[in-house]
Protein backbone atom coordinates (compact mmCIF):
# COMPACT_ATOMS: atom_id res chain seq x y z
CA UNK A 1 0.00 0.00 0.00
CA UNK A 2 1.11 3.71 -0.54
CA UNK A 3 0.60 6.54 1.18
CA UNK A 4 0.56 9.74 -0.28
CA UNK A 5 1.01 12.95 2.03
CA UNK A 6 0.80 16.61 0.62
CA UNK A 7 1.97 19.47 3.35
CA UNK A 8 0.23 22.64 1.96
CA UNK A 9 0.17 26.08 3.72
CA UNK A 10 -3.20 25.61 5.28
CA UNK A 11 -3.77 21.59 5.05
CA UNK A 12 -2.16 18.56 4.83
CA UNK A 13 -4.52 15.87 2.56
CA UNK A 14 -3.05 12.50 3.23
CA UNK A 15 -4.15 9.24 1.26
CA UNK A 16 -3.64 5.78 0.88
CA UNK A 17 -3.56 3.85 -2.69
CA UNK A 18 -3.72 -0.16 -3.58
CA UNK A 19 -2.12 0.09 -7.21
CA UNK A 20 -4.02 3.11 -8.81
CA UNK A 21 -7.31 3.05 -6.47
CA UNK A 22 -7.43 5.44 -3.94
CA UNK A 23 -8.96 3.84 -1.07
CA UNK A 24 -8.84 6.03 1.49
CA UNK A 25 -8.08 10.05 1.98
CA UNK A 26 -8.05 12.71 4.92
CA UNK A 27 -7.67 16.39 5.30
CA UNK A 28 -6.19 17.76 8.32
CA UNK A 29 -5.52 21.23 9.43
CA UNK A 30 -1.22 22.50 8.88
CA UNK A 31 0.22 22.85 12.33
CA UNK A 32 3.83 24.31 12.07
CA UNK A 33 4.37 23.25 15.52
CA UNK A 34 3.40 20.04 15.92
CA UNK A 35 6.04 17.38 16.23
CA UNK A 36 6.49 14.54 13.96
CA UNK A 37 5.62 12.48 16.96
CA UNK A 38 2.11 14.34 17.06
CA UNK A 39 1.53 13.91 13.20
CA UNK A 40 2.68 10.19 13.87
CA UNK A 41 0.13 9.50 16.59
CA UNK A 42 -3.20 11.41 14.48
CA UNK A 43 -2.01 9.37 11.51
CA UNK A 44 -2.30 6.15 13.39
CA UNK A 45 -5.75 7.39 14.91
CA UNK A 46 -7.13 8.18 11.59
CA UNK A 47 -5.78 4.72 10.11
CA UNK A 48 -7.51 3.04 13.05
CA UNK A 49 -10.23 4.89 12.67
CA UNK A 50 -10.88 3.98 9.36
CA UNK A 51 -9.40 0.21 9.70
CA UNK A 52 -5.98 0.83 7.82
CA UNK A 53 -3.30 -1.27 9.33
CA UNK A 54 -0.07 1.02 9.32
CA UNK A 55 2.13 -2.38 8.86
CA UNK A 56 0.27 -2.58 5.08
CA UNK A 57 1.98 0.74 3.86
CA UNK A 58 4.64 -0.17 1.90
CA UNK A 59 5.75 2.95 0.61
CA UNK A 60 5.28 6.70 1.26
CA UNK A 61 5.49 9.84 -0.78
CA UNK A 62 5.97 13.33 0.51
CA UNK A 63 5.08 17.12 -1.14
CA UNK A 64 5.68 20.23 0.88
CA UNK A 65 5.78 23.86 0.91
CA UNK A 66 6.04 24.27 4.53
CA UNK A 67 10.01 23.75 4.53
CA UNK A 68 9.44 23.32 8.73
CA UNK A 69 7.43 20.34 8.49
CA UNK A 70 9.60 18.31 6.05
CA UNK A 71 11.91 16.94 8.95
CA UNK A 72 9.30 16.33 11.24
CA UNK A 73 7.47 14.54 8.57
CA UNK A 74 10.42 12.58 7.34
CA UNK A 75 11.73 11.08 10.82
CA UNK A 76 7.82 10.81 11.77
CA UNK A 77 7.73 8.23 8.65
CA UNK A 78 10.74 6.57 9.85
CA UNK A 79 9.84 6.32 13.22
CA UNK A 80 6.18 4.87 12.91
CA UNK A 81 6.53 2.97 9.68
CA UNK A 82 9.92 1.91 9.28
CA UNK A 83 9.86 3.72 5.58
CA UNK A 84 12.01 6.41 4.50
CA UNK A 85 10.22 8.37 2.41
CA UNK A 86 10.09 9.94 -1.46
CA UNK A 87 10.03 13.26 -1.01
CA UNK A 88 8.95 15.67 -4.57
CA UNK A 89 11.95 17.54 -5.01
CA UNK A 90 15.13 18.74 -7.58
CA UNK A 91 16.31 16.11 -9.00
CA UNK A 92 13.09 13.64 -8.91
CA UNK A 93 12.17 12.02 -12.47
CA UNK A 94 8.92 14.09 -13.17
CA UNK A 95 8.60 13.45 -17.10
CA UNK A 96 7.37 16.54 -17.79
CA UNK A 97 9.66 19.82 -19.33
CA UNK A 98 9.58 22.56 -16.81
CA UNK A 99 9.53 25.95 -19.00
CA UNK A 100 10.49 28.22 -16.19
CA UNK A 101 13.68 30.24 -15.38
CA UNK A 102 14.75 28.34 -12.07
CA UNK A 103 12.96 25.12 -12.09
CA UNK A 104 13.85 24.77 -7.77
CA UNK A 105 11.56 28.07 -7.47
CA UNK A 106 8.43 26.04 -8.43
CA UNK A 107 6.31 25.25 -5.24
CA UNK A 108 6.17 21.27 -5.08
CA UNK A 109 2.56 21.24 -5.12
CA UNK A 110 2.44 23.11 -8.61
CA UNK A 111 4.58 20.61 -10.06
CA UNK A 112 2.50 17.52 -8.74
CA UNK A 113 -0.99 19.14 -9.69
CA UNK A 114 0.78 19.21 -13.57
CA UNK A 115 1.61 15.58 -13.60
CA UNK A 116 -1.91 14.05 -11.78
CA UNK A 117 -3.96 16.60 -14.52
CA UNK A 118 -1.88 15.40 -17.48
CA UNK A 119 -2.13 11.51 -16.31
CA UNK A 120 -6.24 11.88 -16.06
CA UNK A 121 -7.27 14.82 -18.79
CA UNK A 122 -4.32 15.12 -21.24
CA UNK A 123 -3.35 18.75 -22.31
CA UNK A 124 -3.44 21.56 -23.38
CA UNK A 125 -4.71 22.63 -19.88
CA UNK A 126 -4.91 24.83 -17.02
CA UNK A 127 -4.47 23.53 -13.54
CA UNK A 128 -6.14 26.36 -10.75
CA UNK A 129 -5.24 24.86 -7.48
CA UNK A 130 -7.56 27.17 -4.84
CA UNK A 131 -5.38 27.00 -1.87
CA UNK A 132 -3.97 29.71 0.81
CA UNK A 133 -2.39 30.72 -2.57
CA UNK A 134 -4.53 30.29 -5.90
CA UNK A 135 -2.16 29.00 -8.55
CA UNK A 136 -2.83 29.08 -12.10
CA UNK A 137 -0.56 25.96 -14.20
CA UNK A 138 -0.19 25.47 -18.02
CA UNK A 139 0.26 22.59 -19.36
CA UNK A 140 0.94 21.62 -22.80
CA UNK A 141 0.00 18.98 -25.50
CA UNK A 142 2.75 17.08 -24.30
CA UNK A 143 2.53 17.57 -20.46
CA UNK A 144 5.20 20.00 -20.05
CA UNK A 145 5.31 22.52 -17.72
CA UNK A 146 5.07 26.30 -19.30
CA UNK A 147 4.79 28.65 -16.82
CA UNK A 148 1.57 29.91 -14.93
CA UNK A 149 0.03 32.38 -12.34
CA UNK A 150 0.18 33.07 -8.62
CA UNK A 151 -2.81 35.26 -7.05
CA UNK A 152 -4.32 35.42 -3.45
CA UNK A 153 -6.24 33.20 -2.51
CA UNK A 154 -10.10 33.46 -1.30
CA UNK A 155 -9.66 33.19 2.03
CA UNK A 156 -6.62 35.30 2.07
CA UNK A 157 -8.54 37.83 0.41
CA UNK A 158 -11.14 37.55 2.89
CA UNK A 159 -9.34 37.62 5.89
CA UNK A 160 -6.54 40.93 4.49
CA UNK A 161 -10.06 42.76 4.19
CA UNK A 162 -11.18 42.04 7.44
CA UNK A 163 -8.08 42.68 9.39
CA UNK A 164 -7.57 45.96 7.62
CA UNK A 165 -11.20 47.80 8.52
CA UNK A 166 -12.62 48.09 11.71
CA UNK A 167 -15.89 47.64 11.35
CA UNK A 168 -16.55 44.97 8.95
CA UNK A 169 -17.56 41.65 10.55
CA UNK A 170 -16.16 38.50 9.40
CA UNK A 171 -18.75 36.55 7.05
CA UNK A 172 -19.37 32.90 5.88
CA UNK A 173 -18.07 32.49 2.44
CA UNK A 174 -21.47 32.23 0.57
CA UNK A 175 -22.92 33.68 -2.69
CA UNK A 176 -25.13 36.16 -2.10
CA UNK A 177 -28.26 35.94 -4.44
CA UNK A 178 -28.17 39.61 -5.51
CA UNK A 179 -24.49 41.38 -7.04
CA UNK A 180 -26.87 44.38 -5.83
CA UNK A 181 -26.55 44.03 -1.65
CA UNK A 182 -28.48 45.94 0.56
CA UNK A 183 -26.76 44.85 3.84
CA UNK A 184 -22.81 44.71 4.85
CA UNK A 185 -22.64 41.26 5.13
CA UNK A 186 -24.16 40.36 1.89
CA UNK A 187 -22.00 43.14 0.05
CA UNK A 188 -18.94 41.58 1.64
CA UNK A 189 -19.69 38.14 0.47
CA UNK A 190 -20.44 39.78 -2.77
CA UNK A 191 -17.71 41.27 -3.07
CA UNK A 192 -14.98 38.32 -1.76
CA UNK A 193 -16.56 35.73 -3.98
CA UNK A 194 -17.75 37.40 -7.09
CA UNK A 195 -14.62 38.99 -7.01
CA UNK A 196 -12.48 35.89 -7.05
CA UNK A 197 -14.72 34.46 -9.49
CA UNK A 198 -13.95 37.10 -11.74
CA UNK A 199 -10.46 37.00 -10.97
CA UNK A 200 -10.47 33.26 -12.16
CA UNK A 201 -12.53 33.82 -15.55
CA UNK A 202 -10.72 36.63 -16.11
CA UNK A 203 -7.08 35.23 -16.09
CA UNK A 204 -7.77 31.88 -17.63
CA UNK A 205 -9.13 34.02 -20.43
CA UNK A 206 -6.21 36.07 -21.05
CA UNK A 207 -4.06 32.72 -20.59
CA UNK A 208 -6.06 31.66 -23.37
CA UNK A 209 -5.83 34.28 -25.54
CA UNK A 210 -2.07 34.25 -24.92
CA UNK A 211 -1.78 30.53 -25.87
CA UNK A 212 -4.19 30.80 -28.32
CA UNK A 213 -5.65 27.80 -27.95
CA UNK A 214 -8.84 26.47 -26.70
CA UNK A 215 -7.54 24.20 -22.60
CA UNK A 216 -9.11 21.97 -20.72
CA UNK A 217 -9.36 23.90 -17.02
CA UNK A 218 -9.07 21.68 -14.18
CA UNK A 219 -9.96 23.29 -10.36
CA UNK A 220 -8.86 21.83 -7.40
CA UNK A 221 -9.22 22.79 -3.68
CA UNK A 222 -11.50 23.15 -0.79
CA UNK A 223 -14.06 25.68 -2.15
CA UNK A 224 -13.58 24.75 -6.11
CA UNK A 225 -16.98 23.33 -6.09
CA UNK A 226 -18.47 26.65 -4.70
CA UNK A 227 -16.94 28.99 -7.70
CA UNK A 228 -17.17 26.39 -10.32
CA UNK A 229 -20.68 27.18 -9.80
CA UNK A 230 -20.45 30.52 -10.26
CA UNK A 231 -17.44 30.41 -12.79
CA UNK A 232 -18.40 30.56 -16.93
CA UNK A 233 -14.08 29.04 -17.57
CA UNK A 234 -13.82 26.11 -15.36
CA UNK A 235 -14.73 22.25 -16.85
CA UNK A 236 -14.08 19.85 -14.35
CA UNK A 237 -13.49 19.79 -10.47
CA UNK A 238 -11.12 17.17 -8.92
CA UNK A 239 -10.16 16.91 -5.46
CA UNK A 240 -7.73 14.23 -5.64
CA UNK A 241 -5.46 15.86 -8.31
CA UNK A 242 -2.70 16.30 -5.78
CA UNK A 243 -3.07 12.64 -4.68
CA UNK A 244 -3.39 11.35 -8.06
CA UNK A 245 0.09 13.43 -8.83
CA UNK A 246 1.66 11.98 -6.23
CA UNK A 247 1.18 8.43 -7.13
CA UNK A 248 2.58 8.78 -10.38
CA UNK A 249 5.38 10.71 -9.72
CA UNK A 250 6.40 7.62 -7.35
CA UNK A 251 5.33 5.22 -10.05
CA UNK A 252 7.82 7.10 -12.04
CA UNK A 253 10.69 6.94 -9.61
CA UNK A 254 10.75 3.83 -7.41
Amino acid sequence: MLLVIDIGNSNIVVGTYENKNLMKHWRISTDRQKTGDEYGILLNDLFRYQGVETKDVSDIIISSVVPPLIVPFMKMCERYFNIKPMLVGSGMKTGIVLHYENPRAIGADRIVNVVGAFELYGGPAIVIDMGTATTFDVINENGDFMGGVIAPGIMASSEALIRSTAKLPGVELVPPKNIICHNTIHGMQAGIIFGYVGQIDGIVQRIKTEYNSEMKVIATGGLATMIQKESKTIDRIDHFLTLTGLRVLYERNK
